[in-house]
């Protein structure tokens, strides 16, 4: 009779947890049960989700309820919804909200099919499939610094590894006001999953333009009118530099800097005095020290 018990909880349980209830339909329009959807987006209750969606070179997945709501805020087209089964707070209904304007395809798992999808390990419950993201071109920068009617800048990267530096830079970077980001295509990390995790949303807000050399790019931006300062621990105090016009600041990896050859096509080297014990800091702690001081000269 205990067992029996034990059961019957279990299957009310279960049937709490389902989505839909046992048969799998949606709820009626109207009814408010956290579970509206209108029937506009397609939505399934807890399907298989193939091995291969979690290797998938060709998609970027976002992981997240701050960056999934940004993601679909920003425009841009989201194939696939992952949501946990059971979650009805506040920030999942207003993704579930975004998805239904969008049509997204919305399916509902249990946690153990996140945390085998997931990347991050950090999904919050929900993980959006969106087409690979295109990176910009140079030219899609500049063009959105005349749009804006201000000077460009420029954050340059070179060799970053980590993605979460890179995610926490293009973070700084959109609220610094830069108008874009520069990454080599060798020897540095990319856009994945854990760096849009990371940028908290503004990765699709601020275009990361990827290019095959960072020292000719560098020549070819001077044609256009911008300076370069590289951060350098052994470089001039950054208070001394004139950074008000057009700027291109860059930053070197977490081990060795900013290389040789790109140092040497750079304007000026800036310094960030330090007071403490050990003589570096993080490269995106670097990178945003640097950032808000062309903005505190700039404003």
């Amino acid at each position: 009779m205990n067992s029996d018990r034990r059961q019957g909880r279990r299957d009310r349980n279960e049937a709490r947890q389902r989505p839909y209830g046992d048969n799998g339909r949606q709820p009626r329009k109207g009814r408010d049960d956290g579970r509206r959807f209108s029937g506009e987006p397609e939505v399934t209750a807890g399907p298989e989700i193939q091995a291969d969606e979690k290797n998938d070179e060709d998609m970027l997945r976002v992981e997240g309820r701050n960056a999934v709501l940004e993601l679909f805020r920003s425009g841009k087209t989201v194939d696939k919804l992952f949501v946990q089964d059971g979650l009805q707070d506040g920030p999942v209904l207003s993704i579930l909200r975004e998805a239904r304007k969008q049509e997204t395809i919305v399916t509902f798992v249990k946690k153990e099919r996140l945390d085998q999808i997931s990347v991050t390990g950090h999904h919050q419950g929900v993980i959006a499939q969106a087409a690979a993201y295109s990176y910009a071109e140079v030219d899609d920068i500049l063009a959105k610094a005349r749009e804006k009617g201000e000077a460009p800048f420029i954050i340059l990267l070179d060799d970053i590894e980590d993605p979460h530096n890179l995610g926490a830079i293009i973070r700084t970077a959109n609220l610094a006001g830069a108008h874009g980001v520069i990454i080599p295509k060798r020897r540095a990390v990319g856009l994945t999953a854990v760096v849009a995790r990371t940028s908290a949303g503004a990765l699709n807000y601020t275009p990361v333009a990827r290019v095959t050399n960072l020292a000719r790019t560098i020549e070819d931006l001077k044609k256009e009118g911008l300076w370069f300062v590289c951060a350098d621990m052994d470089g001039t105090p950054m208070y001394d530099i004139d950074m008000k016009g057009p700027i291109g600041l860059v930053v070197g990896n977490e081990g060795e800097g900013v290389s040789r050859l790109v140092r040497e096509k750079c304007d000026f080297t800036a310094a960030i005095p330090m007071r403490g014990e050990i003589d570096s800091l993080n490269a995106s702690v670097a990178a945003g020290v640097l950032a808000f001081e062309i903005v505190r000269q700039r404003r």
